[in-house]
């Protein structure tokens, strides 16, 4: 029997799709921040915040760590035909979540697919993903990345907790009387 409030999170007709709000808010902060930074920062090398993170602007037209930066612009649809579609696929994951055993999972893949759509935008109105968030330590420099980016790494995060927490899980019986 589930309880009261995870009927909130998880109905019989949306299963995980009320988790989408999160999504939405993860590219809503992502394109505000963005924008931010584009007023603030693009003209100027970069505003330190702390004597090991400074904010700068950076145009990443590759993926991950600028791969595929250089590859001559074909790149830019690939990556965009790559984040619908792995977008379509999590939102039809969320919505045939159904237990509220599962909300790590439906955070999980809200954060995941609020990241890839905030960097998709970027790729249609720009042709490249601004990278603003810079660490740096002595002569060690981590690539910059953006909210977007930190979504996708804090959700994927959550899908391996979830996987974790399953396998430690012993499967429960199937009651031929349960509806389908």
């Amino acid at each position: 029997m589930s309880t009261p409030s995870s009927k909130v999170w998880f109905t019989p007709t949306r299963g995980g799709s009320n988790w989408l709000w999160l999504s939405f808010f993860v590219v809503l902060i992502d394109q505000a921040t963005k924008a931010l930074v584009v007023g603030a920062v693009k003209m100027k090398s970069s505003i330190s915040l702390l004597p090991i993170l400074d904010i700068v602007y950076l145009e990443n037209e590759g993926a991950a760590f600028s791969l595929l930066h250089d590859a001559g612009g074909w790149q830019r649809w690939f990556f965009i035909g790559l984040a619908l579609i792995v977008s379509l696929v999590l939102m039809v994951w969320l919505r045939r979540l159904r237990g509220s055993e599962q909300i790590m999972l439906a955070i999980g893949l809200s954060l995941v697919l609020g990241g890839a759509l905030g960097n998709v935008i970027d790729r249609v109105w720009h042709s490249f993903v601004i990278d603003f968030i810079y660490f740096h330590w002595k002569d060690w420099y981590f690539p910059a990345f953006n909210i977007a980016d930190s979504a996708i790494t804090v959700g994927a995060g959550c899908l391996l907790l979830d996987a974790f927490h399953e396998t430690g899980k012993t499967p429960k019986a199937v009651d031929a009387t349960e509806k389908r």
